[in-house]
């Protein structure tokens, strides 16, 4: 049977369209897969040992505004303090005469939130991760230790807490997911975009005090 050219058209326009459809699914399933790699996120966010790339948005060419503000300072803390208001998703670094810089940040996520007060302990520069082990039992596609760079989740930067009985385990650090600032992710650190790590870590040296809300 000799097919009309309208009916050839008409066929090559459903084959196009479900083709299409099928990419752009295929698109959105690695997105969601690969959009929460730390903790906190989608089990599929590490494979392995490895972050896949499609969660590797900290990109130079990205356009990613630093969030960091000069504000009148609310905490009442001394000036060198660090201050979380994990409810509203604010980190403060009280500054002389009243004033404080503050950052937008991503916090501990429903069964991590913690609250208290802890000390800058050590500070680290583009840092090595190694996930604690309770949270490679929930999570054991993770690797032991990830070396510093972009696929890292600490990010550009890393300040480790420390109260009176040693590490707290919880840190104050950057991310290589710029999207999960504002939001309640993580197993308890704090994190903030790469750019707002760097300018805290210049202004924050070891022995920092550190209040959580």
């Amino acid at each position: 049977m000799e097919l009309s050219d309208g009916v050839i058209k008409q066929m090559l326009k459903m084959h196009i369209s479900k083709t299409s459809l099928l990419a752009v699914a295929g698109f959105v399933t690695l997105i969601a897969t690969g959009a929460q790699a730390f903790d906190g996120g989608s089990p599929g966010g590490l494979m392995n040992r490895q972050i896949q790339p499609v969660s590797l948005p900290t990109d130079v060419r990205r356009d990613v505004q630093p969030t960091r503000t000069l504000v009148t300072d609310p905490t009442g803390e001394r000036a060198g303090t660090i201050t979380i208001d994990t409810k509203n998703r604010y980190l403060y670094l009280s500054m002389a005469d009243g004033k404080a810089m503050r950052y937008e940040v991503g916090v501990g996520r429903d069964g991590f939130a913690w609250s208290g007060r802890a000390r800058i302990g050590r500070r680290a520069e583009w840092p090595s991760w190694t996930p604690p082990a309770a949270m490679r039992l929930r999570r054991p596609d993770l690797p032991r230790v990830m070396e510093g760079g972009l696929a890292n989740p600490l990010g550009a930067r890393a300040m480790y807490l420390y109260n009176g009985h040693g590490d707290t385990m919880f840190r104050i650090h950057g991310t290589n997911e710029p999207d999960t600032i504002g939001r309640a992710v993580s197993s308890g650190c704090i994190r903030l975009l790469n750019d707002d790590i760097v300018d805290l870590y210049e202004r924050v040296k070891v022995g920092a005090s550190v209040v959580v809300l």
